[in-house]
């Protein structure tokens, strides 16, 4: 087990190396939306929790905590993203243990812009009509746990980007392993690699326009289709490590977590973060989120969410053995501009 976890974990250090931070691609990639974190729980420690991260939202940040689940686990989310864009998430996921150490996992996000009113350059105050774009997102995943100290995953996402008659397609791939020790299984470590994956080109009637027609012995106008620049998926690496403090037996515990983000189209993370557990019942989380390099002096807004980020969960259990439970999650996120990131959830593990 040990080779297998220096293996993957030698194969995903060495992306790094590519994946470095670099200041001066910032805005070449696009599907932006890849990087919100829909999840409320992961978001109050601004998805910083890479090394113990488990569950559905662990298809969003490391997949291999995917299969630290005891059966089923359904969660749903909700966002106000940036509050005062009007930009909120909806997602959706689904996991189920199979077999010896093996789990499935399900996830949709959806981004909700709300009705956009239409203009013209005849009409700028618009024309009466609206619009709506569709951006939304699908992950499929597998994880395997071996002997609950090695866990490994794998996601295969399809990206679609839709505004009335114009789209681009997408796929990707994320992988991820977490590594767990001590005598409490109180020692986490963990790396992931997302988004990593084809390049995105919008197509569609929606870049044709009419024209004259070159020929200057034709009088008819022609219909042109212009070519849009493809662009690349935001890829990062994720390396986390965590460790738990019990005191009085496992009545409270105390979580410091750190997490390295390397961006390859945007400037570095560096986070850390704690958590306050009473019994499993009361979860009360907050992390800070800085973002190293050198600061473009020609924009003041060079990372949206550098800053505070703070969590609670409270988590009940259905049944006297308390395997079965329901959980509701809030998170907030400071963000620069506008008003902050809201995050609401509910859990369910049967």
């Amino acid at each position: 087990m040990k080779r297998i976890f220096t293996i993957i974990a030698i194969s995903l250090a060495a992306f790094s190396m590519v994946l470095a931070g670099n200041p001066d691609r910032q805005g070449e990639a696009g599907a932006y939306e890849l990087l919100m974190n829909p999840w409320a729980k992961s978001a109050g420690f601004h998805t910083l929790n890479t090394s113990f991260i488990s569950g559905v939202e662990a298809i969003r940040l490391n997949v291999a905590g995917l299969a630290r689940i005891d059966q089923t686990e359904v969660n749903v989310g909700y966002t106000q993203f940036m509050k005062g864009t009007t930009i909120n998430l909806n997602s959706v996921g689904i996991a189920q243990s199979v077999g010896e150490g093996g789990t499935f996992g399900l996830s949709i996000m959806n981004v909700d812009f709300g009705d956009i009113d239409v203009t013209t350059s005849t009409n700028p105050a618009g024309t009466g009509a609206t619009y709506s774009p569709s951006f939304f997102n699908l992950g499929a995943s597998y994880a395997h746990m071996f002997e609950n100290k090695i866990s490994v995953g794998v996601t295969a996402r399809v990206i679609s980007q839709s505004i009335t008659n114009v789209n681009a397609v997408g796929a990707c791939f994320d992988a991820g392993v977490q590594y767990v020790s001590g005598p409490k299984d109180n020692f986490r470590f963990g790396i992931s690699l997302r988004n990593i994956g084809t390049r995105m080109k919008f197509s569609g009637d929606g870049l044709s326009f009419q024209t004259a027609d070159p020929d200057e012995t034709q009088t008819n106008n022609i219909t042109v289709n212009q070519r849009a620049s493809g662009f690349e998926l935001p890829s990062v690496l994720n390396i986390g490590i965590s460790y738990d403090f019990f005191v009085a037996g496992d009545i409270h515990r105390l979580t410091p977590l750190a997490n390295f983000t390397a961006n390859s189209f945007s400037r570095d993370d560096v986070g850390a973060g704690l958590q306050y557990s009473y019994r499993d019942i009361l979860q009360i989380r907050g992390a800070y989120r800085y973002a190293v390099g050198e600061i473009d002096e020609n924009n003041d807004f060079n990372q949206v969410y550098d800053g505070l980020a703070l969590g609670a969960s409270v988590q009940v259990p259905l049944n006297k053995k308390g395997d079965k439970t329901f959980s509701v999650d809030y998170a907030f996120r400071n963000t620069t501009p506008f008003e902050g990131t809201h995050n609401f959830g509910i859990r369910l593990n049967l």
